[in-house]
């Protein structure tokens, strides 16, 4: 399939001429993502993942489209686009279902923890045909399978450097991408991907970088 990346956490999978498109956050170009997409899926409810009015403005303008997220997102986007209600479905860990001829798989439950006086929200990590996996906010890794494309959470408020390194080793994909990257400047980022290449290559992943709007074969 083919996977384009958008800035921070979106990316897109397109497969025999349908569209999945994951976390489509207001930091993203939620527009480009979003055109023509079959389903969508939402790991959590922050902003930078789900841009409630475009999502919202996209189910209504496509009456074909699917969304799957947790239930609080799910449950907002539905009064935003009552007449899509059919078509927003709550996404639970350890369900699988197929939606726009993609095979899902869920992981996980629950955001990485922030400040203990900021509250854990839901966090659903979504494997899609075996292949590629995205965590949302969190390092939950998908146990009993076998990851083959791992989008990794490189920068965040939750994160820091070692933990990125351990989730990479942890997974042993034999290929990863950055997402979660909007707030690293270019000396950042440099430091960052460094260690996760470097480590990373000593247990099997090969991590490569893309830019938003840089697509690959997976």
């Amino acid at each position: 399939m083919k996977l384009t990346k958008f800035t921070h956490a979106c990316v897109r999978l397109e497969k025999d001429g349908r569209v999945l498109v994951l976390d489509p956050g207001t930091f993203s170009e939620t527009d480009q993502a979003l055109a023509g997409a079959d389903a969508v899926l939402i790991t959590h409810e922050h902003a930078d993942h789900v841009d409630v009015d475009a999502v919202a403005a996209a189910l209504q303008g496509n009456a074909a489209l699917e969304l799957f997220a947790p239930e609080a997102v799910a449950a907002t986007l539905r009064s935003k686009a009552p007449d899509a209600g059919s078509r927003i479905h709550t996404a639970a860990v350890g369900e699988d279902f197929e939606t726009a001829g993609f095979a899902v798989r869920t992981f996980g439950g629950q955001h990485a923890l922030i400040h203990p006086q900021i509250p854990v929200v839901a966090n659903v990590g979504y494997l899609v045909d075996a292949n590629v996996y995205h965590p949302g906010d969190s390092f939950a890794i998908p146990d009993g399978v076998e990851v083959r494309t791992l989008l990794v959470p490189i920068h965040a408020p939750w994160n820091k450097v070692g933990e990125v390194v351990d989730f990479v080793i942890g997974v042993r994909a034999p290929l990863a991408f950055p997402v979660h990257d909007a707030l690293l400047n270019d000396t950042g980022r440099g430091l960052i991907e460094g260690h996760v290449t470097r480590i990373g290559a000593k247990y099997g992943t090969e991590y490569r970088h893309l830019s938003a709007g840089d697509s690959v074969e997976v």
